[in-house]
């Protein structure tokens, strides 16, 4: 996606379920830190969008890499914890994938187990699976959940990782998505984004909506857009 279809993606305000942030850096400074935090940080570091890029640059994380990725919680990343991917982590992984491996919607359906995978992986470690649907400041609990931003920033961070080791054939892993629109009383919303190889159609796999251990929504980004 080029630099008109990121900010499409996200307005020059960042709103999100639980707070409203500036975009703290333009694409391309956003990139050139991307790329030299890429280069210091973890060896593997994938080359990502500029959309995708600026979910780690705005809080000042590292990337994920085939063996690593840094989750989440706490709203806005406020804490953070490393996940190292163990061999067991990625043969449990790679069995969940091969189950979609017989059409794209299938493919879908593996994601969002490989979504409650990492739910269940993380949440006795976090104390996350204590953590609810559509979590924010009025949960009064931030230590135990994820607001939008944290689980946009975790999905986003597994679905590369997912890609790096092969484990997609019908998807690619596209740049998160935004929506909300007062005017309508629609509350601001992030979400991780898959976008269909053959067709091009972009799916959200968004798992803020959803309680601990449970399927997240995936639909289309079209429908998404339009929901509350």
């Amino acid at each position: 996606m080029n630099a008109r279809g990121v900010m499409a993606s996200f307005p020059n305000r960042w709103p999100g379920c639980s707070s409203r942030r500036r975009l703290s850096r333009l694409l391309a400074a956003g990139t050139m830190l991307f790329m030299a935090q890429a280069m210091d940080g973890p060896a593997g570091a994938a080359e990502l969008s500029p959309g995708i890029a600026q979910l780690y640059t705005s809080v000042s994380i590292y990337p994920p890499t085939a063996k690593s990725m840094t989750v989440c919680y706490g709203f806005v990343c406020r804490r953070r914890e490393g996940l190292d991917f163990t061999s067991t982590d990625r043969a449990a992984l790679t069995r969940i994938l091969a189950a979609g491996r017989s059409s794209a919607a299938a493919e879908r359906r593996a994601v969002q187990k490989a979504v409650v995978w990492f739910d269940r992986r993380m949440g006795p470690i976090l104390g996350t699976s204590k953590r609810v649907a559509r979590a924010d400041f009025r949960a009064g609990d931030y230590k135990h959940n994820f607001d939008c931003w944290d689980t946009t920033r975790n999905v986003t961070s597994l679905l590369p990782v997912l890609q790096d080791w092969r484990l997609f054939k019908f998807h690619t892993v596209g740049n998160p998505h935004y929506r909300g629109n007062t005017l309508v009383l629609q509350t601001p919303h992030n979400t991780a984004v898959l976008v269909e190889r053959a067709t091009h159609v972009e799916w959200v796999v968004d798992m803020w909506p959803r309680g601990y251990a449970q399927l997240p929504d995936v639909m289309t980004v079209d429908q998404w857009v339009k929901e509350d």
